[in-house]
């Protein structure tokens, strides 16, 4: 194979040079500009079509398969990847470039307890009018919460409408007091007779007991079952009571006996309605696995609880709205029936804001807030927040 190199002063006559030793068809494969000029490698038009004829080589084998391990590893590394450039775009974008009235709404929600997701979410997405004061910022900011906060008008669909209602909770949220007080409101509207009360709690020591006395205090009648046979005979022979209610159990969102419960409730020939009850003392993110491991197929709604202790409620409320979860009624006391209120949507936020106020402690300054939004990247894939109504 003739490949020959020719050097000119200029292609013109590197060009000239190579036709005039391998004729007017040869052909240049490359050029480049050396110290001398030009170089062209050149080869005769014989040998072209001498290679041109030759048979194609044939097809490498095929890669080897990538390992399913590799696989998961590499998808691992790239969503990593992903991650660290949403948070350093995030960090960017808040970095002093954000509006005043924005960076505040952010401050104010993260303060009260809200999750930065929910919060980041709702700041960038603040309407220019909302942000001409400060006034205007944080009445917008509110009546968007307000506006996806699922609250009771009435206790009427609960007390009027009767049916058979369990309450439902990890140990400890005060299901059996709001049983009580529950029951106690029921007796006075509607009297003792058309009240029932079960209890399915036969692990913790006195728990039939406690339910007992207060059922004795308000002339209700307290049957206790230890399973789905038992639950479903009880509620036949209670079939002509206007409201029945159950008080279950606790047990730890992580335990396997939150499925069994929820089973045993749903073999009761659907009847049961299941009323969630949440500690506004935990966290949101505990709250909010409480929520995933109780939902099973739906929630009737849920109770707040221990208000009287709880520091901010902000998380309780992010919870409800992430979830569509209606609030009945809130619980701030150990006084029955007394301390049972009809959850109130605006006296729920205007808690929520107000409870932080003098929180200088876990306050945030602009300076935080790059940082926070950085770390809220993931948490705004959240699907839950696509479904917030922000107009």
């Amino acid at each position: 194979m003739n490949i020959r190199t020719f050097v000119a002063a200029t292609p013109r006559d590197a060009l000239r040079a190579a036709r005039a030793a391998l004729g007017e068809q040869a052909v240049v494969l490359s050029n480049r500009t050396v110290a001398a000029g030009t170089e062209l490698m050149v080869m005769a038009p014989d040998d072209m079509q001498a290679l041109l004829a030759q048979p194609a080589a044939p097809l490498a084998p095929a890669p080897a398969p990538v390992p399913q391990a590799l696989q998961h590893e590499l998808k691992d590394e790239l969503r990593s990847m992903r991650g660290l450039l949403e948070s350093q775009l995030a960090t960017l974008a808040w970095n002093g470039r954000q509006p005043e009235a924005k960076a505040r709404a952010l401050r104010e929600m993260l303060a009260a307890g809200f999750s930065a997701g929910l919060s980041r979410y709702i700041a960038e997405h603040m309407p220019a009018a909302a942000m001409e004061s400060e006034q205007a910022g944080r009445g917008w900011m509110r009546d968007i919460l307000g506006r996806n906060l699922p609250v009771l008008d009435s206790d009427d669909c609960l007390l009027e409408r009767g049916g058979v209602f369990a309450l439902v909770g990890p140990t400890g949220v005060g299901k059996t007091t709001s049983t009580a007080k529950l029951a106690a409101r029921c007796v006075a509207r509607h009297g003792a007779a058309r009240i029932a009360l079960v209890t399915t709690d036969g692990y913790r020591i006195g728990a039939f007991e406690q339910l007992r006395i207060y059922g004795k205090l308000l002339g209700v009648m307290v049957h206790s079952v230890r399973d789905a046979a038992d639950l479903a005979i009880a509620l036949e022979e209670m079939k002509h009571k206007h409201i029945v209610l159950i008080d279950t159990a606790g047990a730890s969102q992580r335990d396997s006996m939150v499925a069994e419960q929820i089973a045993m409730l749903a073999s009761g020939s659907g009847r049961v309605q299941r009323l969630l009850c949440l500690n506004t003392t935990s966290t949101a993110e505990t709250l909010d696995e409480v929520v995933r491991a109780y939902r099973g197929d739906g929630l009737a709604g849920c109770l707040l609880t221990k208000l009287d202790e709880a520091s901010g409620i902000g998380g309780a409320l992010d919870v409800a709205i992430r979830h569509k979860l209606p609030l009945s009624f809130i619980a701030d006391g150990q006084r029955v029936p007394e301390d049972l209120h009809l959850a109130d949507r605006r006296q729920l936020l205007e808690r929520a804001f107000t409870s932080h106020a003098d929180a200088k402690v876990f306050g945030l300054t602009n300076h935080d807030l790059p940082l926070v939004a950085a770390n809220s990247a993931q948490a705004m894939r959240d699907p839950l927040l696509s479904e917030v109504q922000l107009g």
